[in-house]
């Protein structure tokens, strides 16, 4: 690497710094220009402007008109009328867009060619505003696919080979030009730059990458050269992860939509029943005649078809996930954001969740007879096998010291609490302080709390504890101090012991504060021992901690949580916090810092890992809950107003047209109103 390093710095003053910069798309506006170019739509305008030129034709030639408004027709009912077959034929069901087409043709039968015109117009209209809202929905999500490009530029031997970035492995070097897109996930070898990180992040200011620094692809390099080293092959990348989350996005479908859709199919075919029964019966009944019977039967079957109470949730839900995206919060289907609102409680977890996850090694305390170094050489090549955040940073300390690590054999990862492995002969474990806690002779107990405080009643502080009373002083000191504690044993006998501490995330106490402001209590699950999570609880202000957690423990505190509180939030990052990710009403994954499984368990995603996101999504959720319940008792009350009106007074097929389509078109306006609001 460091050949590579020399061939490559040569190679700095050949590139061309003047490239073309481009800015990523940002996702979620709303303008004419988005709108005119869905396909749905242009129909729907181009039926509408048929419609008045056949009515304007009507004046002077009958023949032109009606074939103007059969093209009309044709052309904005068409969609419509496809999807209604296909139901019928496929799922042999009933839905509203067979109700409005057939509505339409019985207009046209008896004469009222303008009116089932208005009539596909504006169906046409508002069904085409819902398609508009989920592929907008859809793109600003994925959007930011578009931003991959296909090639990267790899150092080989000291010169630039574009390559395709399938191609590219772990390991590679790659340069990325001032104004480029980064190709993969990786980290700064060489250079330095500002990077623009809103197309997967959110972040609206760019960010400051040096050596060492990590970096996303798809992002946008800014002024500098860097030289990337590769961490994560092509379909590890966020990219990746968004895909998948974009493939479950489309498939999920809330409860209340669920419903919805099982009532339309029922509700449709009584009003067919009810449209036959009237165009049968009113004469004998009523005394209609069959062209007054026939009129007020496709008037019922027009505002008594359930068009807004359909559109009453899907638009909204759309909205609301477009908009959380924007924010970096991606959620995999509405199901989820309708199960947001009504979160009684927040879990976290502490590592990499509250905390950064970035633990450094404050203290290590060697054991009588035993060299620092060596300890904390045999510490780290036992660690190594392992990703925990804990483990890393202890192999961290001993490059950092420059220590050589040992081949360790047989190095097995013990659930829960640690590591093990076996070195000359010697069974090695590293892990949590809990064995400390087996004191049964009462008379060790007492020397052990004696070795707590020096002369002075403060914290002993000796480097070399003597026996179990002295590891045990040695922890309590540590653990006050808001230390992670780990012991080293060699053949079960323990020779050592390491402290380490993770920083609390600097949005960790106002995301807590923000959560609790809107009555959601807190809690926070953490494999920490007590003292140590009650450390990190009094940072940030949470209502309950649960430490000395196993995975199968965070489980069992999430289903008494769910039991007594009700729906319950998880947002974890690690392997072990994934059964309690699955387990929780809704489960939230970190993004960037967060393992593979917990991102596939996860019901949403943080992307740029802010927790601060989370009460603001649950503002978002809450406002849908409420935008969906004003849709659906408005729309019912305008079915059953003009149902009423209709066997009262009579309605015109042109106001019951406009007051039910118009319906429909305002309750979708409604949901759309997400997609531009804020937290």
């Amino acid at each position: 690497m460091e050949l590579m390093q020399s061939q490559t710095a040569a190679s700095i003053s050949s590139i061309e710094h003047g490239a073309d910069p481009r800015e990523p798309r940002q996702p979620g506006k709303w303008d004419i220009r988005s709108l005119l170019s869905n396909p749905e739509v242009l129909a729907a305008l181009g039926s509408g402007v048929l419609m008045l030129a056949a009515w304007m034709a009507g004046q002077w030639s009958e023949p032109l008109s009606v074939a103007l408004y059969v093209i009309s027709y044709a052309i904005g009912g068409w969609v419509k009328a496809k999807e209604g077959v296909q139901t019928l034929l496929k799922e042999r069901d009933l839905d509203v867009n067979l109700l409005m087409i057939a509505a339409a043709m019985g207009a046209a039968s008896i004469g009222y060619w303008n009116e089932g015109a208005m009539l596909i117009f504006i169906f046409a209209l508002s069904g085409a505003l819902e398609s508009y809202t989920t592929e907008r929905s859809r793109k600003d999500i994925s959007s930011l696919m578009e931003l991959q490009p296909e090639t990267a530029l790899r150092i080989e031997n000291g010169n630039m080979v574009s390559v395709s970035i399938a191609k590219l492995e772990i390991g590679d070097l790659i340069l990325v030009k001032p104004g480029e897109l980064i190709p993969a996930d990786g980290k700064v070898y060489r250079g330095g730059s500002s990077v623009n990180q809103s197309s997967i992040t959110g972040e609206s200011v760019p960010v400051d990458k040096a050596v060492g620094d990590e970096v996303f692809a798809g992002t946008l390099n800014g002024e500098g050269v860097l030289y990337i080293e590769v961490t994560k092959s092509a379909d590890a990348t966020l990219f990746a992860k968004i895909i998948r989350l974009v493939e479950e996005a489309e498939s999920e479908v809330p409860a209340s939509q669920r419903f919805i859709k099982r009532f339309e199919a029922i509700y449709a075919r009584v009003v067919v029943v009810v449209t036959i029964a009237l165009i049968a019966l009113s004469s004998p009944l009523f005394g209609w005649d069959f062209s007054t019977a026939f009129y007020k039967a496709m008037v019922f079957l027009v505002v008594a078809s359930p068009c807004a109470l359909v559109s009453s949730i899907m638009p909204a839900m759309l909205s609301a996930i477009s908009n959380r995206a924007r924010k970096g919060v991606l959620f995999k289907g509405g199901a989820h954001i309708e199960n947001m609102a009504r979160t009684a409680i927040v879990a976290f977890d502490k590592t990499g969740t509250l905390t950064l996850g970035t633990p450094k090694v404050t203290d290590f305390i060697a054991g009588e007879g035993w060299d620092d170094r060596e300890l904390l050489a045999i510490s780290a090549s036992v660690e190594k096998m392992s990703k925990h955040p804990l483990a890393i940073a202890v192999v961290r300390a001993a490059e950092e010291s420059g220590v050589p690590l040992k081949q360790v054999e047989n190095s097995q990862s013990l659930t829960g609490w640690g590591m093990q492995g076996e070195l000359e002969g010697d069974i090695w474990k590293i892990g949590k302080s809990d064995v400390l806690d087996a004191v049964t002779d009462e008379a060790e107990l007492s020397l052990s709390h004696q070795a707590i405080k020096d002369q002075n009643g403060h914290p002993s502080q000796t480097e070399r504890p003597n026996g179990k009373a002295g590891w045990i002083a040695q922890r309590q000191r540590l653990e006050s101090e808001g230390k992670t504690v780990s012991v080293i044993m060699r053949n079960d006998e323990i020779v050592g012991m390491i402290a380490l501490q993770d920083a609390v995330r600097p949005e960790a106490t106002l995301a807590v504060k923000r959560l609790q402001s809107m009555g959601i209590r807190v809690a926070m699950l953490t494999g920490d021992r007590k003292a140590t999570a009650q450390v990190i609880a009094e940072q940030t202000g949470v209502d309950m901690v649960f430490s000395d957690l196993l995975p199968e423990d965070k489980v069992n505190h999430i289903k008494e949580l769910r039991e007594r509180h009700g729906h319950v939030v998880m947002v974890g990052d690690g392997v072990n916090d994934a059964p309690a990710l699955a387990t929780a009403t809704v489960g939230i994954g970190m993004g960037v810092s967060g393992s593979g499984t917990a991102l596939e368990v996860a019901d949403a995603v943080l992307m740029n890992d802010n927790i601060d996101e989370i009460a603001g999504t649950v503002k978002v959720a809450r406002r849908v809950q409420r935008i969906v319940k004003q849709n659906m008792v408005f729309a019912i009350a305008v079915i059953l107003t003009l149902i009423t009106a209709n066997f009262l007074e009579g309605v015109a097929l042109p106001l019951g047209v406009i007051g039910h389509e118009g319906s429909t078109i305002l309750v979708i306006l409604n949901g759309l109103r997400l997609l531009r609001s804020g937290n």
